[in-house]
């Protein structure tokens, strides 16, 4: 079975903060460019999805949070590849975020979520979100 496509795995935080969501923007030398989504990244070997997001979100953002309660998985099959996201509710924010990968951040309440161009993986979660509030 040569025609097998990728599967990564990836933890993403739902990074709450006086009622506003954050949302960040893929960079031009990301896979799917310019595209917004949660914050987190792939997990590594022996490493839990909640170990993965506090590593991601200091790498990328320098930033630590509490993360709390994980909402139903989610599975995109995108043409080139698989991709699973273990979505968490993150908040109790600390550190001024940087952005060391991502080319912008948004802080948004939940029904203004959809007025961003999301990667399709996190489009489950956003319903979710914003027919929540």
């Amino acid at each position: 079975m040569t025609d097998l496509i990728p599967h990564i795995h990836v933890a993403c935080a739902i990074i709450k903060k006086d009622g506003l969501i954050l949302a960040t923007q893929r960079s031009a030398t990301m896979s799917l460019p310019h595209k917004w989504e949660f914050p987190g990244g792939k997990l590594e070997a022996g490493e839990s999805p909640e170990q993965c997001l506090q590593r991601e979100l200091l790498e990328e953002l320098g930033i630590i949070v509490r993360v709390g309660q994980g909402l139903k998985t989610v599975t995109h099959q995108y043409p080139t590849f698989t991709v699973t996201l273990y979505p968490f509710l993150c908040d109790n924010l600390q550190g001024s975020m940087v952005l060391h990968e991502h080319s912008a951040a948004s802080w948004l309440a939940p029904h203004e979520l959809p007025t961003l161009d999301w990667a399709e993986a996190d489009w489950p979660i956003i319903t979710l979100l914003a027919h929540q509030s």
